[in-house]
């Protein structure tokens, strides 16, 4: 199934911990973590993303089961439509084009967003509108499909709705787990999905359970305050990492 290697797994698996490690602990950045080393080791672009997807599925899957109950489900509707609508598109795009200049941008627009909310949030009020649904929602469409990364967009609403960490927490991995399968649906449908992602992903969700393990024992112990700005400090090394990679 694939051609891949005993080395390449165990890369594989050290890349799904710290991925699950740094999502369990801030509620996004497993494709950013992932996406930066993930599109130089497997057959293609594509491959990659339908691999993360697949695995960062499987990880809001995994923290999901023991917090399910604090979803809130009301608020993911409209987010989950306007996702869906701009990330079919935006997957249909990598299939036909390969254009270089996508993490450039992605990394561009990552530090410009952290900047503004570690720096500027605290004076203004973000209020989870329907409109905040619907603009977050597409820019994480758009991202997701382009990138395999659609947390921050996301993040923003989530983190304006949500009244506690926990809540916040489990909101997310309901939204990625959904999402990340809309976009498996999606990569299905243009052929991304191959022998080598499906033994890729059988053979290294067990970094995915070990990520969390680790991400949740250090989750328990931080404050909302300090949960906030190791996101947003997050994202600027995401976006750094993204336009040197």
């Amino acid at each position: 199934m694939g051609d891949i290697s005993i080395s390449l797994i165990l890369i594989l698996i050290l890349l799904c911990i710290g991925a699950s490690l740094v999502q369990r602990v801030s509620g996004f950045g497993f494709g950013i973590f992932i996406m930066t080393a993930l599109p130089f080791i497997t057959p293609s672009y594509a491959e990659a993303t339908t691999l993360s997807g697949l695995l960062a599925a499987t990880l809001s899957a995994y923290v999901l089961i023991s917090m399910w109950r604090l979803v809130n489900w009301k608020q993911l509707t409209i987010i989950l439509l306007a996702f869906s609508v701009v990330a079919y598109f935006s997957v249909d795009y990598v299939a036909k084009s390969a254009e270089t200049h996508l993490k450039l941008l992605l990394g561009i627009t990552l530090i410009i967003l952290s900047l503004y909310f570690l720096f500027i949030c605290k004076h203004i009020n973000v209020k989870p509108t329907c409109f905040l649904q619907i603009t977050m929602g597409g820019l994480s469409g758009a991202m997701g499909g382009l990138f395999g990364m659609h947390g921050p967009p996301a993040v923003i609403y989530f983190l304006a709705s949500q009244p506690d960490k926990n809540h916040y927490m489990a909101t997310t991995q309901a939204f990625f787990l959904i999402s990340n399968l809309i976009l498996t649906a999606f990569r299905a449908n243009n052929g991304f999905i191959t022998p080598f992602v499906c033994y890729g992903w059988i053979t290294t969700c067990v970094g995915v359970a070990i990520g969390s393990y680790i991400g949740k024992l250090i989750f328990d112990r931080i404050s909302s305050e300090t949960l906030r700005k190791i996101i947003y400090v997050y994202m600027i090394f995401a976006g750094v990492t993204a336009i040197l990679s």
